[in-house]
């Protein structure tokens, strides 16, 4: 029964949940600390001929869900 979330939903999204318990679970100074950290943003690029292009950024890769 250990892995009985499978049924539920995936890996990365069991992971999400598991995370914000945690960052709930913490005192405030610590808390706001780990909230900061689990922001992330994504950036693109295209690729031609080997060489880079001008990066974008798409934003914040990560949702609250509740």
């Amino acid at each position: 029964m250990a892995f009985a979330w499978r049924n539920v939903f995936t890996y990365n999204r069991y992971a999400a949940i598991a995370a914000r318990a945690v960052r709930r679970a913490l005192k405030e100074d610590k808390r706001l600390a780990a909230e900061r950290r689990a922001t992330a943003t994504v950036r693109v690029s295209k690729w031609k001929d080997g060489v880079q292009g001008e990066q974008k950024r798409l934003g914040t890769a990560i949702e609250e869900h509740h």
